[in-house]
């Protein structure tokens, strides 16, 4: 928890640093008023107005959160475009006679951001095949996670999405947590599990909670709770795993964490994996599914042969995707890794949270081709 405590006042630092960077920046770009009589203090006045009227626009037109997210991503691409026109100058001694830098940065900020909404809102396959030698058929697994009903997305979009899964005709699917959010409504959520549980597989499917699906602010704020969400699973046939390993037709065993939130935020307690595998007949393939792409070293000592991760969002925006890795917070932040044994692939989501755009990744569903070999290195297609 203190570790993102700090995230969030650094961002708050960040968001202001950037705001008066904007400000200051933008009377550059106005050619068309002499601005070079007025003092230091005017001009950057002009430019925080006109940055504060461009945020409530944005706030206008989408929200305050992502209007942040904009005014944030438009200063750093800004702070880049200086740079590099200020190295340009240097290296060929010329001086620009128009303040390019800022309509540089303007126009790539303009196109990073429309791809990063297009990435956002829309939903991609992604495919891995990975080989095992131990004893069991062919098997194709589709996954999701961080699906947060109601945001990119209602529940008549999200049944056409569960319609694009069943085309693939998995054996089984498997959700890995943040099925819903805090601005989820209980109708949303009725009907996107109804629309789930019409899914036809061979082997079913199952779930796993993460840190979203509890609700941050009450079962009165959204209108359901955790236990009201788990109830409708059930009802609609779809497998909760908290905690458990099942064994499925006797071929391959589903193990399910509770999220990692459980312990370190809610002051509750998850097994370890030791304790969840200690028992498992390990002749027999191992598919963890745990919201968090976290204890990866103990679950290799633990001889999984896969595990299956979401809540990164696959680290979001570019170039801050690999934050989550550096602070130390995710051992993966999207894509496929292999230690020792042990396959871990992390999906960026079929959707997102608060905010509305991906320039580091794209919202996906996954695709796992699970064959009889020998063990391979990479598994992306």
């Amino acid at each position: 928890m203190t570790m993102w405590i700090i995230i969030f006042w650094v961002s708050i630092a960040f968001a202001i640093i950037t705001l008066f960077y904007v400000s200051a920046r933008i009377p550059n770009l106005i050619e068309f008023i002499n601005l070079t009589e007025w003092r230091s203090f005017k001009r950057f006045s002009l430019g925080l107005l006109i940055t504060l009227g461009f945020t409530g626009l944005l706030t206008l037109c989408i929200d305050f959160i992502n209007a942040i997210v904009c005014v944030m991503y438009i200063a750093m691409i800004w702070a880049l475009s200086d740079f590099a026109f200020w190295l340009i100058e240097r290296l060929i001694h010329i001086t620009f006679a128009h303040y390019y830098a800022g309509w540089a940065a303007l126009f790539i900020s303009i196109i990073a951001l429309s791809i990063g909404w297009y990435s956002d809102h829309n939903v991609w396959q992604t495919n891995y095949e990975l080989k095992t030698n131990k004893q069991m058929p062919d098997l194709k697994v589709a996954m999701f996670a961080d699906s947060h009903i109601g945001t990119t997305f209602d529940d008549k979009d999200f049944a056409k999405h569960l319609e694009t899964i069943q085309t693939q005709n998995p054996d089984i699917l498997l959700i890995a947590g943040d099925y819903v959010d805090d601005g989820t409504t209980r109708e949303q959520m009725i009907h996107s599990t109804r629309t789930l549980g019409q899914i036809k597989t061979k082997y079913g499917i199952y779930y796993v909670s993460g840190n979203h699906d509890k609700g941050y602010y009450g079962a009165a704020y959204r209108g359901f709770s955790e236990d009201d969400l788990f109830d409708e699973l059930k009802k609609n046939g779809i497998n909760i795993l908290q905690d458990e390993s099942v064994l499925v037709d006797n071929l391959f065993y589903i193990v399910g964490r509770k999220d990692y939130s459980v312990q370190h935020e809610q002051g509750g307690h998850r097994k370890s994996i030791e304790e969840l595998t200690k028992d498992l007949d390990k002749s027999k393939y191992i598919i963890v599914l745990d919201h968090q792409p976290v204890e990866y070293n103990k679950e290799v000592v633990a001889r999984v042969d896969l595990v299956l991760n979401g809540h990164t969002h696959g680290g979001q925006l570019f170039p801050f995707n690999q934050v989550g890795k550096w602070i130390g917070a995710n051992d993966l932040v999207y894509g496929y890794k292999k230690l020792g044994n042990t396959d871990f692939i992390v999906t960026s989501g079929i959707s997102d949270w608060a905010i509305k755009f991906k320039t580091g990744t794209k919202s996906e569903f996954v695709i796992i081709n699970i064959m009889k070999g020998e063990r391979n290195e990479s598994a992306a297609n």
